[in-house]
């Protein structure tokens, strides 16, 4: 699976990257954790981060603590209530980064040009280890464990991703 093809934001000063999963408070909150804290001090372009979900179900709440738990340990610091995506968020985005098929296919109903579909994109498009899979499975409710294997699958995607940006 070759890189996406992201020479249509080359030049800009700033980027919005807004991370989508199910319900914005494991998987998604925990990329833009992750990303946020790697591009601090990268200065052109300015990396704006946020992340939503493509379910209402836990809008205004706070990060799952399993999660912010895992990425706090790992050494991020990041401030997250749950928000909802929608075709607002979609267009104000320069890029829209989907943890698995189903977040791909929701936020593929807000696309109405060619402009908006070429900023979608799964999150592990971007692991440059070539994974067996580009899908960020969902770690709700499970252990441990499974939030630092996710982690590990974010961190690896987001390096590949600044790399990408930075060429």
């Amino acid at each position: 699976m070759g890189q996406p093809d992201l020479s249509f934001l080359k030049e800009r000063d700033t980027l919005i990257i807004t991370m989508v999963c199910l319900g914005n408070i494991c998987r998604s909150p925990m990329a833009a954790a992750v990303l946020h804290n790697k591009v601090a001090k990268i200065d052109k372009p300015k990396i704006f981060v946020d992340s939503a979900g493509t379910s209402n179900w836990h809008s205004g709440q706070g990060p799952n603590p399993p999660s912010m738990r895992t990425w706090e340990k790992a050494g991020y610091k990041y401030d997250h209530i749950a928000s909802q995506f929608n075709y607002s968020r979609l267009v104000s985005a320069d890029l829209v980064l989907v943890m698995d098929r189903h977040n791909h296919e929701e936020v593929m109903r807000y696309v109405t040009s060619d402009e908006e579909e070429q900023k979608v994109f799964f999150l592990r498009e971007f692991d440059l280890t070539q994974p067996d899979s580009i899908e960020v499975p969902d770690p709700y409710s499970l252990p441990d464990s499974a939030f630092e294997e996710v982690l590990g699958m974010v961190e690896k995607a987001t390096d590949g991703l600044i790399k990408q940006l930075l060429m």
